[in-house]
């Protein structure tokens, strides 16, 4: 895949994901974005497995969400992802859910590089610098 191109995942609304007003209840937005963010960096070559067995880790630090329409169970979607930021601890993704060629919610989450040792947050390592590539 060209880095020009733009990354994106698919993903299954399961039935457990809808609330009572037959749509994706919101929390699950979270986990569809990590998702997206691990397949992503597996797809620039930084398997998450890689990251964490080289004493890095990620954290979120501030995710904003804006809502354009439902999802519902059983409706085809997918998570664009792309890169938006690049700092000297941090990064920021942006990421669009799709259903049916309509944007479903348009997120942006800031993550800090962190060592698994317990020692706290630490700059980007050179592995998760080229996985992100440059900003877009």
């Amino acid at each position: 895949m060209s880095r020009a191109e733009p990354f994106v995942h698919p993903i299954s609304v399961r039935y457990l994901e809808v609330d009572r007003q037959g749509v994706v209840f919101n929390m699950w937005y979270l986990a569809y974005l990590d998702d997206a963010m691990t397949a992503f960096l597996s797809e620039r070559g930084l398997p998450y497995g890689d990251l964490l067995a080289a004493g890095y880790d990620v954290q979120v630090v501030h995710t904003e969400l804006d809502w354009h329409g439902p999802l519902g169970f059983g409706d085809p979607a997918a998570v664009r992802v792309a890169v938006t930021g690049i700092g000297r601890t941090s990064f920021t993704l942006g990421f669009t859910v799709w259903s049916s060629a309509r944007a479903v919610v348009e997120a942006s989450t800031v993550y800090v590089a962190v060592r698994t040792d317990g020692s706290g947050k630490c700059e980007l390592p050179p592995s998760l610098l080229d996985a992100l590539g440059p900003a877009g």
